[in-house]
């Protein structure tokens, strides 16, 4: 769910509280969302990161990620009646993914995580180039006994991602929260923070949510822990988020593009009364989406790319959303809105134009790897 690709802005870049760690790491930087943050580090690049991270263990920092906490009575009821996930479905103690969405066309404002503390009490993890948007929204509709507080710069984020991870959280003493998406209060050092059971990887792994002023010290401790894990930056995040058909919002999901076609019906609680963009998106649902978004494997040589065309012989089908070179598979993949129309399969050829030539690829459903999570 974080934004990877970089973004042009007119203001000074923020700056992650880990950021000299970064930098005395040998991190090249990039922009993501008006933030400074590590592409990748020096020692082995993104594929030695990838591979940690499906063999071992990696820890990203994506303190970028906005932080917003809603507070007050009936805070809880508010939030389920604007995003687009059924909160009712989970209890205190566990998180869920969700959509802020367009309350007219349906289209995706930001996707993002809520934890559920209490009734009156949630903490969200929107995007980075999003949050600002989401926190307008909430508190634009919000009544007077809830209260949108945007926590942006007041904690950080650390991802520790892999088949090792749990053994890495256990070192430091923490709780491995056995259940996907619960979380658990933690101390590290005196250092209060929160345990999270999920990611953005397809691997086992964890996000630690620490106060901002805290973030060095459990970096540090983090990484001279057993087992030892490489440190991760975003381009490899993108790679292993790909791998698995996750969705970036800006990319394969946007105001342009629904949760319908983007294939996230699974995070619409349709039998909700409301929720924004309910009526847009049930009317799309009913009708069936004129796109939707499907995998693709390339057949050979090339790497496609977002924005590349998608053909069946001389007729425009689709266009690519996101594609890279799969470091797992050795070969390009990609996330591509196709039009329904077609009635293309899974296991149907399609041409992409990557570059001067047109690349075959077969349509497939994702993940395009076997997960450790399931």
């Amino acid at each position: 769910m974080t934004e990877v690709t970089p973004d042009a802005t007119a203001n000074p870049p923020r700056r992650s509280p880990l950021h000299d760690r970064h930098t005395a790491a040998g991190a090249k930087f990039a922009p993501f969302g008006g933030w400074e943050m590590p592409l990748e580090y020096a020692g082995g690049g993104v594929l030695a990161e990838h591979t940690a991270v499906r063999e071992g263990v990696g820890v990203f920092d994506v303190s970028h990620l906005g932080k917003v906490l809603v507070t007050g009575t009936g805070a809880v009821e508010f939030v389920n009646a604007c995003l687009s996930n059924d909160l009712g479905r989970i209890g205190a103690g566990q998180a869920q993914y969700t959509l802020c969405c367009d309350e007219v066309t349906g289209g995706v404002v930001d996707d993002l995580i809520a934890y559920r503390h209490a009734d009156d009490h949630l903490f969200l993890i929107p995007n980075a180039a999003n949050s600002a948007e989401v926190v307008r929204r909430l508190r634009a509709a919000a009544p007077p006994s809830v209260t949108v507080t945007d926590e942006h710069e007041a904690y950080a984020v650390l991802a520790v991602q892999g088949p090792r991870s749990a053994d890495l959280v256990a070192a430091l003493g923490l709780p491995t929260v056995d259940d996907y998406m619960r979380f658990s209060p933690a101390r590290l050092d005196g250092v209060e923070l929160t345990v999270c059971r999920t990611g953005y990887t397809g691997e086992l792994g964890y996000e630690l949510v620490v106060p901002a002023g805290d973030a060095v010290a459990v970096w540090d401790a983090l990484l001279a822990a057993e087992p030892a894990p490489r440190p991760c930056g975003l381009a490899a995040r993108d790679t292993l988020r790909t791998e698995m058909g996750y969705p970036l919002h800006g990319q394969d999901l946007s105001m342009e593009i629904t949760p319908v076609q983007a294939r996230v019906g699974w995070a619409v609680g349709w039998g909700k009364p409301a929720f924004w963009g309910r009526d847009a998106l049930v009317a799309e649902k009913a009708a069936g989406p004129r796109r939707t978004l499907r995998g693709l494997v390339v057949q050979g040589r090339g790497i496609p790319r977002p924005g590349m065309t998608v053909r069946v012989g001389d007729t425009v089908v689709g266009t690519v959303t996101s594609g890279t070179f799969s470091p797992t598979r050795r070969e390009g993949i990609a996330l591509a809105l196709v039009d329904t129309a077609t009635g293309l399969a899974d296991g149907d050829r399609v041409e992409v134009d990557i570059r001067t030539r047109r690349t075959e690829a077969l349509l497939t459903r994702p993940p395009f790897v076997t997960p450790s999570v399931r």
